[in-house]
């Protein structure tokens, strides 16, 4: 786990299922609540979102935003592991919104449905890219997108293994091309510079050393994708490319039943 992921699912499982379906129970004793769980998690999501990191995510910080003592927050969410798995499932509900009923659309268009939201989705949240669980949440607009996502490739004879295979894999392409985009992202924020003002500095001094007769094939392909986008690595590109190619995959699946 690197320095900017932060784990979730390591609260009491039982306990943090029941935030996350609403049925937890405060305390009866002790000073009156002010305040619900779905505030504080909204608290949460908003100064995650304006930051754009978990790293400064604190039980603290989230209390000074509401006003309140860092240990009556406690109170709402037991911990800071069960807050980020509150957090993952509230903005979970925005995928489920958009992803909406399956209808009569063509599996593949649906699935190419299914990757575009995800990949919105860590866009407007790029923290849900650090959230570390290890574990699947179990909130109710986690299941319920897990559940939408799955109805897009029912019925195509795969095995329920398969399925859910299928699911993770869109998932996991969309979340590595989009770390890739956030981390570009980033690195222009960082550094004052994009693309092309850093290429103006580094290829001078690249080729003052760089032999392309003894890296040829790197001096070739390198110069073709770079004039292609305009950089050293484009994540949509990439993105889109990748997810044709996992299609074709999953096309070349589906005719084998």
């Amino acid at each position: 786990m690197t320095r900017t992921e932060s784990n979730g699912g390591g609260g009491d499982p039982a306990r943090t299922i029941a935030t996350l379906w609403g049925t937890r129970q405060l305390p009866r004793r002790g000073p009156k609540h002010t305040l619900t769980s779905e505030q504080v998690i909204a608290a949460a999501v908003e100064l995650a979102d304006g930051d754009q990191d978990l790293a400064t995510l604190s039980m603290r910080r989230v209390a000074e935003s509401l006003g309140v003592g860092t240990m009556s927050l406690y109170t709402y969410v037991a911990s800071r592991e069960e807050l980020l798995e509150a957090m993952l499932d509230r903005v979970y509900g925005e995928a489920v919104r958009e992803l909406g009923e399956p209808g009569d659309r063509d599996w593949v268009e649906g699935l190419r449905e299914v990757a575009r939201v995800n990949w919105d989705l860590c866009l407007r949240h790029p923290w849900v890219l650090q959230v570390f669980t290890g574990r699947p949440p179990l909130g109710p607009r986690s299941i319920a997108k897990y559940e939408r996502e799955l109805a897009v490739v029912e019925g195509l004879g795969l095995t329920d293994v398969e399925m859910d295979s299928v699911i993770t894999l869109v998932h996991d392409h969309v979340q590595g091309t989009a770390r890739r985009r956030i981390e570009a992202d980033r690195a222009v924020r960082r550094t004052g510079m994009d693309d092309a003002q850093w290429w103006a500095k580094a290829g001078p001094a690249l080729a003052e050393v760089f032999e392309p007769e003894r890296f040829p094939l790197a001096a070739r392909v390198g110069q073709s994708a770079g004039e292609a986008h305009n950089g050293a690595h484009d994540p949509e590109h990439a993105y889109a490319f990748g997810l044709a190619r996992l299609l074709d995959g999953v096309i070349t699946l589906v005719k084998t039943r």
